[in-house]
């Protein structure tokens, strides 16, 4: 967004967020829920100033992500782009050790393994990221914004768009 000339774009990493805005907060379902919610409203007040907010957080269960559509949807138009990373990839590719962890039972409540993942079934676009490479993701998802610009023209000279990418890994 930023190399096609959006000024303002700023990505609201999930552990990053978490590290600045929640560490108050456990990995409960209520925990998770409410980090959910906070990350939607800053990327709301982002929006509402004008900028781009991508908001990249784990959101394992629906109330939270339906709880953060409502929240962003106050003051810019919401996109959930759900990455669809199989768990046995999602553990071939964990750089901290994480997934490992869990499975001996030393790290608790850790989604997709003691912990679920409510699959959405209201995302507005889905990615197989054990299949799709990054840059046809991307690609993908500049499609999807581009398109919901044009159904939305007029509202584009007041809101800014807001993208909830969840799961998606860095290399």
């Amino acid at each position: 967004l930023a190399d096609g000339g959006a000024d303002n774009v700023v990505l609201l990493d999930g552990d990053e967020m978490r590290r600045r805005i929640s560490q108050d907060l456990g990995f409960d379902r209520a925990s998770r829920n409410t980090n959910v919610e906070r990350i939607a409203a800053t990327a709301s007040v982002i929006a509402s100033d004008g900028g781009i907010a991508i908001a990249a957080p784990i959101a394992p269960f629906a109330e939270g992500r339906t709880r953060a559509r409502e929240i962003a949807s106050s003051t810019a138009r919401f996109l959930l782009v759900y990455v669809s990373t199989p768990l046995a990839v999602c553990e071939s590719r964990d750089r901290k050790g994480l997934y490992a962890r869990a499975r001996a039972g030393e790290v608790h409540e850790f989604t997709g393994i003691s912990s679920p993942y409510d699959v959405p079934t209201d995302a507005d676009l889905e990615i197989d990221a054990s299949v799709v490479p990054i840059e046809r993701a991307v690609d993908q998802v500049m499609t999807l914004l581009s398109n919901r610009s044009e159904e939305h023209t007029s509202e584009l000279q007041s809101h800014s768009d807001l993208v909830c990418r969840l799961l998606l890994e860095k290399k």
